[in-house]
């Protein structure tokens, strides 16, 4: 640690020990400084906004009009759609649809008629929209040895379509995962000048991220990219519409964005605590990764405050705070008074404040709405995640290596449930007491979002953390108490995140007690870590990874 930085840290923290020895993690500088400043005066374009409500109009034509005895047309009038990231605009009709789909050809001789890609395009449409499908629709692609025929191997359509069905498979469903290292493998082998461009392009990002799992708003972005260069290949409304609306959601976000940076800056925490990690632009995009509609403004900022200051308390606690002082926090956190404050050295008590604050906002517009209770979870799963860190910090301090199943006990209350019950809260009246009850009693699929966020973190971050001195991650608690090395150890972490996934997969069907736009949330919380730990802890390292992503979405308009 440099001599600046230690008396830069003595100067915030008088009543610490002058001559405690504090780690540093060498956190990479933010890359937006204030540049989201100046977007404080970006005006709504009204004729955008006009032109957007006569396409929508245009596009809901397309989508009533009557079907032709083969609705593969439909199919991907709807898959475009939703892959250009307007669906929210045509949930009726794309829903009446969908049911008249299933209703008419589930099981019938014009579903036995289907080719490869019509086959698995409705599967994957039909899933994706709720309902209960069989996956034995594909046994007729099969020969009499029960394999899939080898004739496949020439329709990469019709594979590319099957490959991103397959990744809404649930457990006990062989066929599917048959079916996934039959077209990834066909895939990957394929020849990209025997395609058309458009293809190729589509086959590579595929394999990269299966749509089903990508986050959307990324996902729109880079489908408007492909087609950027060869708009005659798509519907011309359609495309038309996909960038207007792009373009004005984009207005709404970089607004926030303002706001946010604004509020970042004023907090300083920059200067008054440079150990923690600089990322509030990163976590906006967790957010708007999590409700990117422009009705969600709330839950949006309200998550992104949240998500930034708990990253400061996970940085006290990992790198700064010393046993004593992090025993005092967790104690003022259990209080919520800003009393507790007194008794906290002044870099906490910096912390300390905001996160009162925060929760402050919250607490003014839920009272507004008439939803005051919700804040009472909201401080509940603030508390049991700061307790999460206490109990982490300990392990550190005593340099105990957990069992796989004490660290997933404790890791698991750090991971994502108080995000997202801050999502729930923001979300208006689709939810209910009763929702947020079964948010904090980890129901199934909430249990599996915190498995897989925890794992996919860990196995991408455990190398930079372990330099600096940290809590053994699942990573070093498997290889521990299993005797495996590392590649052993990632091969059956990754085991457990795909059956997170399919635990996902089958609650996303199941769950009909839970309405959709509260699944929705849940659903897009593991799309955001698919993406921020794909290859790197995109988060920590988010100059690395993220910034081309982040300039795409908040930065650059579509070019129209």
């Amino acid at each position: 640690m440099s001599a600046q930085f230690l008396a830069a840290s003595q100067a915030q923290s008088p009543n610490t020990t002058p001559d405690v020895k504090r780690r540093s993690a060498n956190f990479p500088p933010s890359t937006w400084g204030n540049y989201f400043l100046s977007y404080a005066s970006v005006k709504t374009d009204i004729k955008a906004e006009q032109d957007v409500q006569e396409l929508k109009e245009k596009v809901k034509g397309m989508i009533m009009a009557p079907m032709l005895k083969n609705p593969s047309k439909k199919l991907e009038l709807i898959d475009e759609i939703q892959r250009f990231g307007v669906s929210r605009h045509f949930k009726n009709e794309v829903e009446e649809v969908l049911q008249q789909i299933h209703k008419n050809s589930y099981g019938s001789d014009e579903e036995n008629g289907f080719d490869l890609f019509t086959t698995a395009l409705r599967f994957r449409l039909l899933r994706q929209q709720g309902y209960k499908v069989s996956c034995d629709m594909f046994n007729k692609f099969k020969d009499k040895d029960g394999k899939f025929k080898e004739t496949l191997v020439d329709d990469v359509v019709g594979l590319l379509s099957l490959y991103e069905a397959t990744h809404l498979r649930m457990h006990g469903e062989d066929l599917l995962d048959e079916a996934l290292t039959f077209t990834t493998t066909h895939l990957e082998s394929v020849e990209a000048h025997r395609l058309s461009p458009l293809l190729a392009k589509r086959v590579t990002h595929a394999l990269y991220q299966p749509f089903w799992k990508g986050c959307q708003r990324p996902e729109a972005r880079r489908y408007l990219a492909i087609f950027e260069e060869e708009p005659h290949q798509a519907n011309e409304t359609l495309l038309t519409l996909a960038k207007l609306d792009f373009n004005l959601v984009q207005q709404v976000h970089q607004k926030e964005l303002s706001e946010i940076s604004k509020w970042w800056k004023d907090l300083d925490f920059v200067n008054k605590l440079p150990f923690a990690r600089d990322r509030v632009v990163e976590c906006y995009f967790w957010a708007m990764g999590t409700d990117f509609e422009p009705q969600y403004c709330f839950a949006r900022t309200s998550l992104t405050k949240a998500i930034a200051v708990i990253t400061a308390i996970d940085d006290i606690y990992d790198v700064h705070g010393t046993q004593e002082e992090l025993e005092l926090f967790t104690e003022a956190v259990e209080r919520w008074d800003i009393s507790a404050m007194d008794q906290l050295p002044e870099y906490m008590k910096v912390c300390y404040r905001a996160m009162l604050d925060v929760c402050t906002e919250i607490e003014e517009k839920l009272g507004k709405e008439g939803n005051l209770y919700r804040l009472h979870y909201e401080r509940e799963a603030i508390k049991c995640h700061v307790r999460g860190y206490f109990d982490e910090a300990k392990w550190l301090h005593q340099k105990y290596t957990p069992t796989m199943d004490e660290y997933m006990a404790v890791a698991l209350t750090t991971s994502y449930k108080m995000p997202l019950t801050t999502s729930f809260i923001g979300m208006g009246d689709i939810v209910t007491k009763e929702s947020l009850d079964w948010v904090l009693n980890d129901p199934k699929i909430v249990n599996s979002l915190l498995i897989l966020g925890r794992l996919l973190g860990d196995m991408k971050s455990h190398k930079f953390e372990q330099k600096r001195g940290h809590i053994a991650s699942a990573v070093e608690c498997y290889m521990e108490e299993y005797g495996a090395t590392e590649e052993e150890t990632i091969i059956e972490l990754g085991k457990q995140v795909n059956k997170a996934w399919k635990d996902i997969n089958e609650e996303w069907i199941n769950l009909t007690t839970i309405p959709m736009p509260l699944r929705l949330r849940i659903l897009n919380f593991a799309r955001t870590n698919e993406l921020l730990y794909k290859h790197k802890d995109g988060f920590t390292q988010a100059g690395v990874v993220l910034k081309d992503l982040l300039v795409s979405l908040f930065v650059n308009p579509v070019p129209m």
